[in-house]
């Protein structure tokens, strides 16, 4: 198969329409071509391209940055010259400035398919940005690896942010140039807007269902996003950064696992088990030890659950991260009642709310939780519903 980079290098006819405009480049370390070769230098080493700019989105254009809510700033790029524009630094939304470095903003990211994921929000913005300016943006696409499934509630209005562009709910199951489509559509914006679509992508086919296994590398688009495993968990384990609980960051399976010093792991999975089990199908859950390196519970030894998503066990249309996480958590707080659950902070410098309603778009799923006498169809329901009805406003939009 080829993505959207691929086909632009390849193809002649398709860079004609750059003749003569100035290009830039909004891309992270997973932007490569098919022989591995970043999109910058692939993009630059055309002599029909006039390269004049690039932007980075959270972790920078070369991933150097672990955790969340660490900067990164503008450079200089040391092999082609140009500006590197961060839009994650001191700011979020491109400058007047450096719009005015180009005409044609490609932008190729490597997505995870889920609404949190800054990489969405930051196509919003460049999107505004370019229509209040007069640019174009060409979205370079790439597959969506955890596939087409829909899953979890839409984000409540009231609750925007950097991890929340939209209603949408937390498993989109877009590419990114169906997103960029949708948002032109909801947002009324006026732009030139072109998506250079991928060839071949198969996302209801085994065993990748949204991956190309054994054609594509996985590249991490982000520090934490190492496999293909944790792309297909991250719609509920990334739910964990609201927590007490360690997700895993400071070991080798980050946002595949999770777990803390105190917690019987082994009771936690017995009890989903007893309450909801219709929500563990399509994966293997699996209680294990691990020590973390650094964030939460550094050099502690946590008690915790793996859950695998790369075995005999998952079924892509089964497997649902987001009630899976809520359940354990809902465990959790049923086996200690009185445990620190959700972590006070300001996630994503969203001061005055909880971090775990920052990320879920609404307060809905932490008062399931605490509420003693919630049930899953009390959770099921609005869920459910949310889902019927992004599925239907999303058919318009898709491209394959």
């Amino acid at each position: 198969m080829k993505f959207g980079i691929d086909r632009l290098i390849s193809e002649l006819e398709l860079r004609a329409a750059l003749k003569g405009r100035r290009v830039a480049l909004l891309g992270h370390p997973a932007s490569v071509t098919e022989d591995l070769t970043h999109s910058l230098d692939a993009l630059a080493a055309c002599p029909d391209i006039e390269l004049t700019a690039a932007f980075g989105p959270q972790h920078g254009m070369r991933g150097d940055l672990q955790d969340n809510m660490m900067e990164s700033p503008d450079f200089t790029d040391p092999m082609h010259g140009i500006p590197v524009f961060s839009l994650y630094g001191e700011v979020r939304r491109p400058t007047d400035a450096s719009m005015q470095t180009f005409d044609v903003l490609l932008v190729d990211m490597q997505d995870l398919g889920c609404r949190i994921y800054t990489f969405i929000t930051t196509l919003r913005y460049v999107l505004e940005a370019a229509a209040e300016h007069g640019k174009a943006v060409w979205v370079l696409d790439r597959p969506n690896p955890a596939g087409r499934p829909v899953e979890g509630m839409t984000l409540r209005p009231g609750w925007e942010s950097f991890v929340g562009a939209g209603p949408m709910p937390m498993r989109h199951g877009m590419t990114l140039g169906e997103l960029g489509l949708w948002f032109i559509d909801r947002l009324k914006l006026d732009l030139e807007y072109r998506v250079i679509e991928m060839e071949g992508w198969k996302p209801e086919e085994g065993p990748g269902f949204g991956w190309p296994l054994m054609e594509r590398e996985w590249i991490n688009p982000s520090p934490n996003a190492p496999n293909l495993s944790m792309a297909r968990a991250y719609a509920g384990t990334v739910m964990l950064e609201g927590t007490m609980l360690s997700e895993g960051r400071g070991t080798t399976r980050p946002l595949e696992l999770f777990g803390a010093p105190g917690i019987d792991a082994r009771a936690v999975i017995g009890e989903m088990r007893a309450t909801a089990p219709e929500w563990l199908e399509g994966c293997d859950l699996r209680d294990c030890w691990f020590e973390p390196t650094f964030h939460k519970h550094a050099g502690q030894l946590c008690n915790g659950v793996q859950i695998h998503v790369a075995g005999p066990a998952y079924d892509h249309e089964l497997f649902k991260p987001w009630r899976l996480q809520a359940l354990a958590f809902k465990a959790i707080r049923r086996l200690y009642p009185d445990y620190e659950l959700w972590r006070d902070f300001p996630y994503e410098y969203e001061f005055g709310k909880l971090a775990i309603d920052v990320i879920n778009g609404g307060p809905g799923l932490r008062e399931w939780v605490d509420d003693p006498a919630s049930t899953p169809a009390d959770l099921e329901a609005p869920a459910a519903a949310d889902e019927a009805a992004w599925r239907e406003e999303r058919k318009p939009f898709l491209l394959y």
